[in-house]
């Protein structure tokens, strides 16, 4: 092939060196104080198999581009936890004083409100401009910086004094109070040794950020969860430019629950300047406590819901409301101000309407009484529909009001319910047995345990509903609604072996009679019957003895 038709080679353009933020390649001697100046580097020796003394650093992170002591070179490690220069027997190294900063001195000291954005700290210079030369490094690294793990790894950084001091005031005070106590070539490494530090990794990231000039699109990277720790290294250490940029970031982002609670255990550790963190707490706390609004909320929340007329959003928002508000919810810290008398005042609103309800099915009312009630009257749905979503409702709050342990009143009021129970003798059965779906469930709830009543209440309650349910029992077989009529009926016996012994005679014969007429019409309390006449009967000596006194 002709030379003439050859293509030349095409030279691609190198790209602009990545600026170094602190050494980590050992192929070459790193420029620092102790090596000021070489013109002919020579080749590292062959890497030899690290000893067990030289792997006492379990947890150090393994990455390349850090000087990090697992991948230091086997000749700058003297023992295990402390770090020298590769020439180990110069003569002005071993005689450098060291800074211990305990972690815990460090993170007592008040955290400063944050510095404008580019404004230089207590050093010489911007972070940015005023050490970077012209290979895009940023100078000599003469501060060694040794991070110890709590756990047991370590970590050594070689560092710009300039670029470290300019960023943060706490390594500014500390590096000027080194240089203070030293002098002649001593003075240009600083070593500064931080034990007891929590996370290497985020610590290690925090330092970083430092020489990055573009901190956001760097913490896009990181994440939130990383981000709220670097926030909290960068408060720490009065990294200014770090703890800014974290605060921006965070704001703007959406937060799971896990990196919610962090957030709120920093803010309540650490006190930020209130400009940069007024958005952030914002989203943590309401504010405005003396919000009228939220004065009422759970009442709000609940009339709502029981005064919707669409049967699959209630449904919904029941489910919804009930999971906030009930005892075991992550959630019921943040509604201190729920009270009895807000749930109270909606239970009584239900029974008015399901009065007015059962007035009307009678026939004694029309629709004038629910509009003195304030309530919309659904005059387009049937009027057993009507009668069935107000008993949903009122079981509903009845399970809210369990779940917090506050039933004791309601069971109070059901068992006064005189006009509904003067109705439930006349009314069809496809009414009334509405009924006795809220008596079935304070059965149940009296019978597993799961409410506690005086005597006096619970024989109030039985001795109003008792009848009514032996008639309703056969209905509420053929359409249950989510009833379990097994656990009624042994909710249902234990429920009546609560009573002194005297009233269970009544209700226990009255049952007895019921069941011999209808059978399975009625619940079988036969279990309970037993219980009752052994206690009454098969010692009536002791029985007798107790009740005369």
């Amino acid at each position: 092939m002709d030379n003439s038709t050859r293509h030349k080679p095409h030279h691609r353009r190198q790209p602009p060196t990545r600026r170094r933020s602190w050494c980590c390649s050992f192929a070459v001697t790193p420029r620092s104080p102790e090596n000021p100046t070489f013109s002919h580097p020579k080749p590292p020796p062959k890497p030899e198999t690290p000893s067990k003394s030289a792997g006492s650093f379990p947890n150090s992170p393994q990455n390349s581009r850090l000087g990090l002591v697992g991948r230091i070179d086997p000749r700058r490690i003297l023992s295990p936890g402390r770090v020298s220069p590769i020439d180990s027997d110069h003569p002005t190294v071993d005689s450098l004083p060291e800074i211990v900063v305990p972690i815990a001195n460090v993170q007592s000291r008040s955290v400063m409100s944050p510095m404008p954005e580019g404004s230089s700290g207590s050093g010489s210079g911007s972070a940015d401009n005023s050490v970077k030369e012209e290979d895009g490094s940023f100078g000599i690294f003469d501060v060694r910086l040794n991070l110890k793990g709590k756990s047991g790894g370590s970590l050594v950084l070689e560092l710009n004094s300039e670029v470290l001091s300019a960023s943060s005031s706490v390594f500014a005070d500390l590096i000027a109070d080194y240089r203070k106590g030293v002098t002649g070539s001593a003075a240009n490494l600083c070593r500064i040794e931080v034990p007891e530090v929590e996370n290497l990794n985020v610590f290690r990231e925090t330092i970083e950020l430092m020489f990055d000039d573009d901190i956001p699109k760097r913490l896009l990277k990181i994440g939130v969860y990383r981000s709220i720790d670097i926030l909290e290294v960068s408060a720490v250490i009065m990294f200014t430019r770090g703890v800014l940029s974290c605060l921006r970031y965070l704001e703007a982002m959406p937060w799971n629950e896990e990196e919610e609670e962090k957030l709120r255990s920093l803010f309540n550790r650490f006190k930020l300047d209130d400009d940069a963190t007024r958005d952030i707490l914002a989203r943590l706390y309401l504010l405005d406590s003396a919000d009228s609004q939220q004065r009422n909320l759970a009442r709000q929340l609940v009339l709502s819901i029981t005064t919707c007329p669409g049967a699959n959003a209630r449904n919904e928002l029941k489910s919804l409301v009930k999971g906030l508000l009930c005892k075991s919810s992550i959630y019921e810290k943040h509604y201190a101000d729920i009270d009895e008398d807000d749930l109270y005042v909606v239970c009584q609103s239900c029974l008015s309407s399901l009065v007015v309800l059962l007035e009307e099915a009678s026939g004694t009312t029309n629709g004038n009484s629910c509009r003195k009630l304030g309530k919309k009257v659904e005059t387009d749905k049937p009027l057993i529909e009507r009668i069935s979503n107000q008993v949903d409702n009122i079981n509903w709050l009845l399970e809210i009001l369990l779940d917090r342990q506050m039933a004791e009143e309601f069971v109070e009021m059901w068992a006064d319910q005189g006009k509904l129970l003067c109705m439930h003798g006349s009314a069809s059965p496809m009414v009334r047995y509405e009924l006795s779906r809220v008596s079935a469930m304070l059965f149940i709830a009296l019978g597993t345990r799961k409410l506690h009543c005086r005597s006096e209440v619970r024989l109030g309650l039985l001795e109003a509903w008792f009848s009514p349910m032996l008639l309703d029992f056969g209905w509420l077989q053929r359409c249950r609604k989510g009833l379990d009529m097994r656990e009624l009926e042994e909710a249902m016996g234990q429920a009546l072996l609560t009573l002194p012994l005297k009233h269970q005679y009544v209700l226990f014969m009255e049952w007895f009679r019921c069941f011999s007429k209808h059978g399975t019409e009625c619940p079988n309390l036969s279990k309970a019957f037993q219980i009752w006449w052994r206690r009454s009967f098969l010692r009536g000596s002791e029985s007798y003895a107790i009740e005369s006194r």
